[in-house]
């Protein structure tokens, strides 16, 4: 129910906008999802959904949902490619859960995406609507152009349209995202091909080589679907993509010399796709006006720290703490105190990742896990300088 006249326009139905969405309708405020998308897919993929993420979706009232449809690791190992010697166990389980106050849970992307779109009835959603303009409107609001021709106004933009977000260009400019020479092949596929090929997977592992890895875990309660992830050099890919395909046997041949457990995954998954792995450093900016930016659109990052879904979703939380309440002339101000909140810890994560060394040794998690989107500070007047400089200095 729509507590304030207050319309608000998410462009993006990905984690970061659909749990935008679910968090300011908790709040109060009309909000509309413009997709770009004719439909939903469901990607085969998985994703870990961190204790910090999980605190969001239990304030949305997934948690119980989530926990049926996703399996409960007890840790995640970090292995030697080639002799299996374990490097650092982080270990999650009651451990975690007890110790954060949240579990960590292993999911299939589509089964998350699909519990946060449940939370947004089908009135809020337009798909098939591509951004191609925004423009500023009477009285403070936003007008914004689609590619179908359809056209619409709002009192606030929230960007969450991805690493290539069209909001952000609109606002900053075109900026080309920094592209390393490494691809991810990644599948989702019924562990019964693993027991036919003699093969038995850990809860989450991720296996270190010198230039490369893989981590792979299941995504069902009963461990009857698992997923693998890669990284590699492959300078010469560089389309942007979620959905090609990828050559198995190119990916085997990249991971010949590794451990037994690992080729014998290889052998037992029957397709792959392969994506391009891109991030950003830090932005100084991250909204004008009543419009802002979340998520990937703002602060994408490699997937090295499993955490850029779950920065989204926090993302969510903060932006509607700092809504509620607020009239429509408050909206602005509102929105420069999410981003100076917000902007510190995404650009600590972002850098963090770029780096690929989480896990590899001893890693203390706590500043990652240990974060509660719902009852973690928000920024004053100072700190929202204070943001703007360390942003500055991290770019």
């Amino acid at each position: 129910m729509t507590l304030h006249n207050i319309d608000i326009a998410i462009i993006g139905a990905g984690m970061g906008g659909l749990a935008a969405a679910a968090a300011l309708r908790r709040v109060g405020f009309g909000v509309t999802v413009y997709e770009q998308a004719r439909q939903f897919t469901r990607l085969g993929a998985g994703i870990q959904i961190g204790c910090n993420a999980m605190h969001v979706l239990r304030g949305l009232g997934l948690e119980q949902r989530l926990r049926a449809d996703t399996f409960y690791p007890r840790s995640w190992n970090n292995r030697d490619w080639r002799t299996g010697e374990v490097l650092f166990d982080m270990v999650f389980g009651e451990p975690a859960e007890e110790k954060y106050g949240a579990p960590y849970l292993l999911a299939h992307r589509g089964d998350l995406h699909a519990a946060l779109a449940s939370l947004v009835p089908a009135e809020c959603l337009r798909l098939d609507h591509r951004l191609v303009g925004l423009e500023a409107a009477a009285g403070g609001t936003g007008r914004l152009a689609f590619a179908n021709g359809a056209t619409a106004e709002a009192d606030a933009v929230i960007g969450a349209d991805g690493v290539n977000s069209v909001v952000r260009s609109l606002l900053f400019g075109n900026v080309e995202p920094h592209f390393a020479g490494r691809i991810a092949y990644r599948t989702t596929f019924p562990a019964q091909l693993l027991a036919e090929h003699g093969v038995v997977i850990d809860d989450c592992v991720k296996w270190w080589g010198e230039d490369r890895h893989i981590v792979m875990y299941p995504v069902k309660p009963d461990r009857s679907e698992v997923y693998f992830v890669t990284s590699q050099p492959e300078p010469q890919f560089t389309a942007e993509s979620w959905s090609m395909e990828g050559d198995v046997e190119v990916l085997r041949a990249a991971f010949e010399g590794f451990h037994q457990t690992v080729r014998g995954v290889l052998a037992a998954c029957p397709s792959v796709h392969k994506r391009v792995l891109l991030d950003r450093d830090p932005l100084e900016q991250w909204g004008d006006g009543t419009v802002t930016l979340l998520g990937d659109s703002c602060h994408p990052m490699t997937p090295y720290m499993a955490q850029g879904a779950a920065m989204a979703i926090e993302d969510a939380a903060i932006l509607s703490r700092c809504l509620d309440g607020v009239d429509r002339a408050g909206i602005a101000n509102a929105l420069r105190r999410y981003e100076a909140t917000r902007q510190e810890r995404t650009a600590r994560i972002q850098l963090t990742s770029r780096q690929n060394k989480w896990g590899k040794g001893a890693t203390d998690p706590d500043w990652v896990y240990g974060y509660n989107a719902w009852t973690a500070p928000l920024a004053n007047e100072d700190e929202r300088s204070l943001a703007k400089t360390l942003a500055s200095q991290a770019s």
